[in-house]
């Protein structure tokens, strides 16, 4: 399959909101998984800025240590005329969250950007003492909501083979061809991916935090049992539960609850997990097959979709919770979003075939609404 690259710059979406909260007196925090463009968005940010700029990396020791001193008078030597900073993955800076209250409370006129490429340890450092002081982003893997400006409604389907298969990176996106979108993806996940969880303190067997992720990759869209990954990977229920945790804080799979409300036999204590990017699903099992060869098409296409709603919900900022539906009699929604008082109960289907809501849906929840998401409709739904 001819894959054509992207001839234009893709502009990420996020960028212009950044823009207008980056003020004063103000720290703007970008999480996203490594390798999905934070640095590469920060220098785009910064050729806005006409102001002298401090840019520091939080992997370097010399940055770690001075960021880290809660010295005002040590901070202040080191900012000298600079009124903007940068920190490129300040997660790696102790304490950095109460070192940049020092900052903002000691300079009202400084505007601070930081990035982070895990969400546990940024945002509890950031948390509580920056509250009231910062506006917080996640970049997300190329959104369609990002690829539709460069290109037709017809282009992007013709392309959707290949964003099934290898995914949304910035560097799969623009890469020539398949053998280096397969490379491009098997270094991330050997180099980057599980990078800040293998760093956390306590994870002592790495090795089974990978098994648990192509596991799951087996499984999405599925209810999970804790119970069975315990047994597959021969460790306690509560280190499983620990390591899906850290998995999902460092931007790996995202967790989907069962929704609940009226119904005895709704199920709501099994879970569903979604990998943020196709990509890196198939790159955990080793399979790039063309979808004409595989067995997995409808997992693909599911976890497809709920990715790139979730983008376009974040990016346009469309509040809504979000859940699967199933009941003990195996009747099912893939996704339900709950927004603004009403109920959404979206199927997802390769095909275009119509579907039925489900009967209990219709009995138990007469206003809400039901639609069918196939690949004739989708880019309406995700951009």
């Amino acid at each position: 399959m001819i894959d054509k690259t992207i001839k234009i710059p893709i502009e990420r979406y996020i960028k212009k909101d950044i823009l207008r909260y980056l003020q004063p007196g103000k720290v703007v925090v970008i999480y996203g998984p490594r390798r999905v463009g934070k640095t590469t968005l920060l220098h785009e940010l910064i050729l806005q800025i006409t102001e002298p700029i401090l840019w520091l990396n939080g992997e370097n020791l010399d940055t770690q240590a001075w960021l880290s001193s809660r010295s005002l008078e040590t901070l202040t030597a080191g900012i000298g005329r600079y009124r903007m900073i940068v920190i490129d993955e300040a997660q790696r800076v102790d304490e950095i969250g109460l070192n940049l209250k020092i900052l903002v409370d000691s300079f009202p006129d400084i505007r601070i950007l930081a990035t982070g490429s895990s969400s546990f340890e940024l945002a509890h450092q950031v948390g509580e003492p920056l509250v009231g002081r910062k506006w917080q982003y996640t970049l997300y893997p190329i959104a369609q909501l990002e690829l539709s400006p460069a290109e037709t409604p017809f282009e992007s389907q013709l392309k959707l083979e290949s964003r099934l298969i290898f995914g949304s990176y910035p560097e799969v996106i623009t890469a020539q061809g398949d053998r280096d979108k397969r490379a491009i993806l098997e270094s991330i996940i050997d180099g980057a991916l599980f990078k800040d969880v293998f760093m956390l303190e306590g994870i002592k067997k790495p090795a089974k935090v990978v098994q648990l992720a192509k596991a799951l990759a087996l499984q999405v869209g599925s209810q999970v049992s804790l119970t069975e990954l315990s047994n597959i990977l021969d460790i306690n229920l509560a280190t499983v539960e620990r390591y899906l945790d850290l998995l999902e804080k460092t931007f790996v799979i995202i967790r989907v609850f069962g929704f609940r409300r009226n119904l005895r036999t709704e199920l709501i204590k099994t879970c569903r997990y979604y990998f943020w990017d196709n990509g890196v699903r198939n790159a955990l099992i080793n399979n790039f097959n063309p979808l004409n060869l595989r067995t997995d098409v409808g997992p693909l296409w599911e976890n497809y979709i709920f990715i790139e709603r979730m983008k376009k919900r974040e990016y346009d900022h469309i509040g809504s919770n979000i859940h699967f539906w199933r009941t003990h009699d195996r009747q099912e929604i893939d996704l339900v979003e709950e927004r603004g008082g009403k109920l959404y109960g979206i199927e997802v289907k390769w095909s275009a075939k119509k579907v039925r809501p489900p009967r209990d849906w219709l009995v138990t929840y007469p206003n809400a609404e039901f639609s069918l998401i196939h690949r004739e409709n989708y880019l309406e739904f995700i951009a």
